[in-house]
């Protein structure tokens, strides 16, 4: 099937910086949009930055400025630069992909099983 694998969550001071990447690996024939969201204790879901397959970008307000999404698509893999970090920013943050399996098959949202970021002196 397919799995998105997550890496490069930990631990950080205030003001500094974290990369996040993302592999997708399988049957995965295409890969369209990809996407990170995060996910604080008691708070609902939410989308931080997105990038098209042509490399468009989006971010919510709160992280433009600070965080750069970018996308290999060679190797299936999206990242996220996180600078300037806030204790805010402390949440578990998913990896999205919206692919394909096969030419004839249908896109699908695929997730990642999430890695933690804490912002913390």
């Amino acid at each position: 099937q397919v799995q998105l694998v997550e890496s490069g969550g930990g631990l950080v001071q205030p003001g500094g910086s974290l990369r996040l990447s993302c592999a997708a690996s399988g049957r995965v024939f295409s890969i369209s949009a990809m996407a990170w969201y995060r996910q604080a204790p008691g708070k609902e879901r939410e989308l931080v930055a997105a990038i098209t397959r042509e490399g468009d970008t989006s971010y919510r307000d709160s992280v433009k400025g600070r965080f750069a999404i970018s996308r290999d698509n060679a190797k299936n893999t999206v990242y996220v630069q996180m600078n300037s970090l806030k204790p805010e920013d402390t949440a578990v943050y998913y990896c999205n992909a919206d692919l394909r399996t096969a030419a004839w098959a249908a896109w699908g949202d695929y997730w990642g099983q999430g890695t933690q970021v804490t912002v913390s002196s």
